[in-house]
């Protein structure tokens, strides 16, 4: 199967956390900036996190290596805890 191509707007626009999340800059900051309320202008410059379901279309269509992988994660949590706890148990 061949390798899915990553969009390449969405590389410049869109950076993922590395808890999976999606950030995007805000809009409405490219031009006419005096006809916009201070408080505007300041909230627009930070990137915010997208939505749930916007997340999900971005992650799926455009950026199909940046998924996190659902259960990998968890299972090396576990296991970890579970070397973590048996290590107490053996020090007391």
């Amino acid at each position: 199967m061949p390798k899915m191509k990553t969009k390449s707007s969405v590389k410049k626009r869109f950076k993922v956390t590395s808890k999976g999340k999606v950030k995007a800059g805000s809009a409405f900051t490219s031009h006419m900036m005096m006809n916009k309320p201070k408080s505007m202008k300041r909230k627009a410059r930070r990137m915010g996190l997208l939505s749930a379901p916007d997340q999900k279309i971005v992650l799926s269509n455009w950026l199909p290596y940046n998924r996190k992988q659902k259960g990998k994660s968890t299972y090396i949590s576990k296991a970890l805890q579970a070397i973590a706890g048996a290590a107490k148990k053996g020090a007391k």
